[in-house]
């Protein structure tokens, strides 16, 4: 018999999941990936320098001026669809024997710490800041459940748990100053670890059609079926999480 996870077991491994999820946002929004930031000099020079930095200065990526030009909406789109590239793709590699490591702990883990990631990030472009409420947002979404506002509160005893999530990123911010992508790869990895607690619950979260399935579960061409429907997971993802903000009166 499968076991039954109560709703404070849920939210005491959402409750620092969550916490853990707000420095990795931050440094993907800091990242800055075309280094376009305190170059308003080189912007405003003419030459062959100028064309290519405004040419760069109009992409949708952290840094330029058309980012911080965005309306919450397309920060919201942004989130599920650029990102959510790169998260379908690491939650879908699982597939890669078919229908064998498909069944692996780690694909549904890492699925919903993308979906988690990606909904946080949405929470946080509507401007909602309160930790508790993100819990009980991936709850609602993700597992169906609605975990009370009591439960989703923040509790001393999770800061340990912080710690351990997110020490490679407070680590490489000492030695670099920044988050490596390497220490931003460990971090997620550790959230999805943490998530196995509640593995009997994943299966809740939004997955892929059937087709999705049936391809995910061939060997090889499975990392296909696997990043489309992690892909199609999440389009329906941010659409649940604007719809439960909504219903909320949280959406911006």
């Amino acid at each position: 018999m499968a076991e039954v996870l109560t709703d404070e077991r849920i939210a005491a491994v959402l409750r620092p999941f969550v916490r853990a999820t707000a420095p990795v946002l931050d440094a993907l929004r800091e990242a800055d990936p075309l280094r376009l930031r305190g170059r308003a000099d080189d912007l405003a020079a003419d030459g062959a320098l100028r064309k290519v930095l405004r040419q760069l200065d109009a992409m949708q990526v952290p840094g330029s001026s058309t980012w911080d030009a965005m309306s919450v909406e397309q920060r919201c789109d942004w989130w599920a669809t650029r990102v959510g590239r790169f998260l379908a793709l690491v939650a879908g590699l699982p597939r890669f024997g078919g229908v064998i490591t498909s069944r692996l702990p780690i694909r549904n883990a890492l699925g919903i710490t993308g979906q988690s990631l990606v909904l946080c990030a949405i929470a946080a472009e509507h401007g909602v800041t309160d930790q508790a409420v993100k819990v009980q947002l991936i709850g609602a979404v993700l597992l169906d459940r609605e975990i009370s506002a009591e439960l989703a509160a923040g509790h001393a005893e999770d800061d340990e748990r912080v710690t351990e999530l997110t020490e490679d990123i407070d680590a490489s911010r000492r030695e670099h100053g920044r988050p490596t992508p390497k220490a931003l790869a460990r971090t997620v990895w550790r959230m999805a670890r943490a998530l196995w607690e509640i593995d009997a619950e994943l299966d809740k979260r939004p997955q892929g059609g059937f087709f999705h399935e049936l391809l995910g579960n061939v060997p090889i061409v499975g990392v296909v079926g696997g990043y489309l429907g992690e892909r199609s997971a999440l389009r329906k993802v941010g659409r649940l999480g604007a719809e439960w903000l909504d219903r909320n009166g949280l959406r911006r």
